[in-house]
């Protein structure tokens, strides 16, 4: 209506002007309710010219747009596992902290499995002190061992000096049979010694890591065991969540509420333009949005960023192949605005369904 009467101004006014008082036309004789448009065609012509033009250039220069929305993340309460509630600790709409427990679901077999883990690292530790028995009992039969060598190789090298030196006292036969005997012993030396090395090696190398395979189930165990608690991953109020003892959740199937952090995405907003905005759109741009949270507020905005892409053309990749025409909506330009002033937008609640122009 404005862009009409200031159109008329340089249109309409002039020619009836120049009807009225240089032709001398009057209404109610030569200007008629049906000769209005024949007299005053150039006019009349001219204003609406000029008022389309004139509209269409301040539309495609300040665009605007009724798809204006301040998005808000949700955060779904989800178990690790399928399990039935066992304790609830929160109700709905309460407000919570990361860390807050929220519910916690059976735990029986998460149980059960850590303590069979931790019974499992007893047994290794027990195998130490066993192991440690082993190797002083080893060292012992290496010692024996070795002391019944020494006295076969002097009782040999005694009968050998003896049958050397040709002394009626030892004859060859014996000195064999002292020689088997040292090489008997040398074998039974050598057999304690690899027990021995084998404890050594059981307690340096297969009992540590035995002991780290039952560390590493007990915290696979113990890591499950705190899975069956849910806490609270941020700080925000929990919506739709009506949870009692009894009932069965799953990280598929059915969620246990959400839960709506604070302040994220606040003062924030996304607005979709036409894409005949696109080549005006510019970062900085000053503009204002008003809500129906806030129907008869103005709020100075500016663009903060301008997205190089149109949301509509996007595709997953599938088996069947992607026919344009099917993609019936055009796509709007994303566009991200801030408010000009700090707190300018602080008591719109984030969702608000709101109006911007630039």
């Amino acid at each position: 209506m404005l862009e009409l009467l200031i159109c008329s101004i340089f249109t309409l006014l002039p020619d009836y002007l120049y009807r009225r008082y240089r032709q001398g036309k009057r209404f109610g004789q030569e200007l008629t309710l049906f000769s209005v448009w024949y007299e005053l065609r150039w006019g009349i012509v001219g204003c609406t010219i000029l008022t389309i033009s004139l509209i269409t250039v301040v539309f495609f220069f300040h665009p605007t747009t009724t798809n204006v929305t301040s998005f808000f993340r949700t955060v779904t309460n989800l178990p690790e596992a399928t399990g039935r509630v066992t304790e609830v600790y929160v109700r709905n709409g309460q407000q919570v902290r990361p860390g807050d427990r929220l519910f916690a679901v059976d735990d029986s077999i998460q149980q059960a499995s850590a303590e069979t883990a931790r019974k499992q690292v007893a047994e290794v530790e027990a195998g130490f002190k066993l192991a440690e028995s082993e190797l002083a009992a080893a060292r012992g039969t290496v010692n024996q061992a070795q002391g019944a060598l020494d006295q076969a190789q002097e009782e040999y090298d005694v009968r050998k000096r003896l049958l050397d030196e040709g002394s009626p006292a030892a004859n060859r036969r014996e000195v064999e049979r002292a020689e088997n005997n040292v090489a008997s012993r040398k074998g039974a030396l050598e057999a304690a010694q690899a027990n021995q090395e084998a404890v050594e090696a059981k307690i340096s190398t297969l009992l540590p890591a035995q002991r780290e395979t039952a560390l590493a189930a007990l915290a696979q165990a113990e890591a499950a065991l705190a899975k069956t608690v849910v806490y609270a991953g941020a700080e925000g109020i929990v919506q739709q969540f009506v949870l009692q003892e009894g009932d069965v959740v799953s990280p598929v199937l059915r969620s246990a509420g959400i839960l709506v952090p604070e302040h994220l995405g606040e003062g924030y907003f996304e607005a979709g333009f036409s894409q005949l905005a696109a080549p005006v759109i510019k970062v900085g741009m000053v503009g204002e949005i008003s809500c129906a949270t806030q129907a008869f507020k103005i709020i100075p905005m500016r663009v903060l960023s301008v997205s190089n892409y149109i949301p509509a053309g996007q595709f997953r990749p599938s088996d069947t192949l992607l026919d344009v025409q099917d993609r019936a909506r055009p796509g709007t330009v994303g566009v991200v605005m801030e408010p000009l002033f700090e707190g300018g937008t602080a008591n719109i609640p984030r969702g608000s369904k709101c109006r911007a122009t630039l």
